[in-house]
C-alpha cells in the first residue's frame, strides 16, 4: 500500500463526500478564557464526525483486489459511522 501522504489527492477524493464545515464563534468559552474561540463544526458532517474524512480516504484509495479481500472496522463509534458510510459510496 501507498503510504505517502498527498494531501491533493485526498482532497480531491473528499471534495463530493464531505461538507465544508464552518468555524462558529463561540461567545461563551471566549469569555471564558479571554481570548476568541472559534469551533469547527464537523458535527455538520453526514456523519456528525471529521472521521469521515479518514476513512472515505483510505476506502476510496484501496483497489479493486483489496476491497475484494474485504475490509474490517474496530470501532463502534465515530470512526465506525464513517467507515460504514464509506462502505456505502
Amino acid at each position: 500500500m501507498n503510504t505517502i501522504l498527498n494531501f491533493a489527492d485526498a482532497a480531491q477524493r473528499l471534495k463530493s463526500v464531505v461538507n465544508r464545515t464552518p468555524l462558529t464563534f463561540n461567545l461563551n468559552l471566549s469569555k471564558k478564557y479571554q481570548c476568541n474561540i472559534f469551533l469547527k463544526r464537523e458535527d455538520l458532517q453526514v456523519v456528525r464526525s471529521y472521521k469521515l474524512r479518514g476513512a472515505y480516504n483510505m476506502m476510496s484509495s484501496l483497489s479493486a483486489e483489496q476491497l475484494q479481500r474485504g475490509v474490517v472496522c474496530a470501532s463502534a463509534g465515530n470512526h465506525a459511522q464513517g467507515f460504514a458510510y464509506s462502505c456505502k459510496n
